[in-house]
């Protein structure tokens, strides 16, 4: 039986979840990548949330703002501003959906679809380049890794899907996640707004600390 990716997950000891090698490794090579396609390309006026937008309508041509957000794990506003300012660079069109007149389909236009040709030969590039400076091993361990590379980020995308009950509450803790991610139960409850209380935690809640106003505790990440 295959497991899903809350199964497959492994913490160490303590059940805390710490950065490692691989996932620093990672992140460094994603903001190195970002760097150099800008000192490669410092023309290119799309921040890279509108670029990675453009590519998921790409792949996904004719998607709804609200499976656009799903897929990229942003909320609908944001989706919905950065729509509204690729439309305005002429690089998505917006078309009612067939059967159903009220809802929007977005598609990304030639102009659209070119950026997203530039941005990726741009990053190729720089990657390449890059790779051109590392010994033959370290070339040869890179190649014999991207089946398994490949492979985590669809563990990633699925794990994704499952937040925020894919791993036990305690390695979610608030520094790791903004607490709109976490379940109530393991928050506290000055870290909650009124509303998600029971009736009579609200009341304590809402009352304002000795001497002064009670903080703003609304704004969740």
């Amino acid at each position: 039986m295959r497991a899903t990716a809350a199964e497959a997950t492994v913490l160490p000891a303590g059940g805390h979840a710490r950065p490692d090698g691989l996932a620093d490794g990672i992140a460094r090579l994603r903001r190195a990548l970002r760097r150099g396609a800008r000192v490669a390309d410092p023309e290119n006026p799309l921040a890279v949330a509108q670029l990675e937008l453009l590519s998921a309508l790409v792949e996904n041509p004719a998607s709804r703002p609200g499976q656009i957000a799903q897929l990229l794990h942003m909320r609908p506003n944001t989706v919905t501003t950065i729509v509204n300012a690729l439309v305005a660079h002429g690089m998505v069109s917006r078309a009612g959906a067939d059967g159903d007149r009220r809802a929007v389909e977005l598609t990304a236009t030639e102009a659209g679809r070119e950026a997203v040709r530039v941005w990726q030969t741009t990053n190729a590039g720089v990657l390449h380049l890059a790779l051109s400076t590392l010994t033959a091993q370290q070339r040869r361990a890179l190649a014999a890794a991207v089946p398994a590379l490949d492979a985590l980020a669809r563990a990633v995308d699925l794990l994704a899907d499952e937040l925020p009950h894919a791993l036990p509450a305690p390695a979610l803790s608030a520094s790791a996640l903004p607490a709109s991610a976490l379940p109530a139960s393991t928050l506290p409850a000055s870290a909650l707004p009124a509303s998600t209380l029971p009736a009579s935690d609200r009341l304590a809640s809402d009352a304002p600390p000795p001497g002064g106003t009670r903080p703003d505790t609304r704004n969740v990440g």
